[in-house]
């Protein structure tokens, strides 16, 4: 399933339009009123980001869209930019309109070189057909958008660590504050949203906030974008509105057998089945979209090898905690499935994931150890039995 229904009825450039006929301060209302929070996973509140970046003062402003889509088990934003691409680059102008900004970077993840061409069609019929250039559908707004591409670097997902990329120096996260709304792309204020919450953005001002709001809970309003892959009968993209339980989507998806569920991609929390009840939601379990699925005969173990080998190689080694502390984990599960890690090890290698969550400077380290602690804590019997018992004698 790789249709996105909501988007699918959107009328082109209908928020656009909406957006032209309004002033700043009322598109940031809008957005604000909606309550639209970044569907990325940080889950910052939008209106508040770009309300930053429009009070800030400066002689450029950049719009920037995140499409470095590098959480494992993350999809859905390839296939937002293959099959609704005018309605992200309308979100983007819309965004530029509300911070006055003139220029607009879509930073493009390096293992989706192949949507480049047909990104680059679209910007260019965007500008023939006036969406795009010096006078935006006739107006005084003069904005243009650019596509860089990214190296493959997964810690470019974080917004400073991109920022630095497009300027051409090595992926690693700033120092914060400041914050890329006041001194972001060459020192200018500078909005980095996600793919899909630009293309939010453009749905919330073609049919209002409070339809927004009628989707979702009171803190988590409007419709999610999942990726869904794993041990399930229907994998691919769905739309959901926030607040879905775990076993909802799972029925949904072919996969209520499973025995956990990774929601957030590897560095999200593994949910037992003992909490499918739990809601997705920003105020119970956040996540950007991912959702993989462990059905009855995955070794969680296993699970956590992957996952940790991915973390150690792409840790940019910026901080200790992140650069040693995921290493030390790794070797920590080969030990668990070598039989050879007491309790008291085991025991310090959670107050070691736990000081990372703490200490590691960016949300690569800070979020790396979620998969570590949920599975020790969830599967603790499943464990017992790989470690290493003290003998008396």
């Amino acid at each position: 399933m790789n249709s996105i229904p909501t988007f699918s009825s959107m009328t082109p450039e209908a928020g656009l339009k909406k957006a032209m006929e309004l002033s700043r301060p009322d598109i940031i209302a809008e957005i604000s009123a909606s309550n639209l929070k970044g569907r990325g996973g940080a889950g910052f509140p939008t209106g508040v980001k770009w309300n930053f970046a429009a009070s800030a003062h400066a002689d450029r402003k950049y719009i920037v869209c995140n499409a470095d889509e590098g959480e494992p088990g993350t999809f859905k934003d390839r296939v937002i930019l293959q099959e609704y691409a005018d309605l992200v680059f309308e979100g983007m102008t819309i965004a530029a309109k509300a911070v006055g900004a003139k220029e607009g970077i879509l930073f493009l993840r390096g293992e989706y070189t192949y949507l480049r061409p047909h990104l680059e069609a679209v910007l260019q019929r965007r500008r023939e057909a006036k969406l795009l250039g010096p006078e935006v559908l006739g107006a005084v707004f003069p904005f243009d958008i650019r596509i860089f591409m990214g190296a493959g670097a997964y810690i470019c997902g974080e917004e400073t660590a991109l920022i630095e990329c497009i300027e051409g120096f090595r992926g690693e996260p700033r120092n914060r504050p400041p914050f890329p709304v006041n001194t972001g792309f060459l020192g200018r204020p500078s909005v980095v949203n996600n793919v899909e919450t630009l293309a939010w953005a453009a749905c919330i001002l073609q049919r209002g906030a409070d339809w927004f709001k009628s989707h979702g809970t009171e803190k988590s309003t409007g419709i999610k974008i999942f990726s869904v892959s794993g041990d399930c009968e229907k994998p691919g993209i769905y739309e959901f509105p926030l607040g879905i339980s775990v076993l909802e989507l799972l029925k949904k998806v072919g996969g209520e057998h499973a025995r956990a569920v990774q929601i957030g991609g590897a560095s999200g929390l593994c949910v037992p089945a003992s909490e499918f009840h739990r809601a997705i939601a920003f105020e119970d379990i956040p996540t950007g979209g991912s959702v993989i699925v462990f059905g009855p005969q995955r070794d969680m173990l296993e699970v956590l090898h992957n996952f940790l080998e991915f973390f150690v190689d792409e840790s940019c080694g910026q901080c200790t905690p992140c650069r040693l502390g995921n290493r030390k984990l790794l070797e920590g599960v080969e030990m668990l499935q070598a039989g050879t890690c007491s309790m008291t090890y085991l025991r310090e290698l959670c107050a070691l994931g736990e000081s990372m969550q703490l200490a590691s400077k960016c949300g690569l380290g800070q979020s790396s150890p979620s998969a570590f602690l949920s599975v020790v804590k969830h599967f603790r019997d499943e464990l017992m039995g790989r470690v290493t018992l003290p003998t008396h004698g």
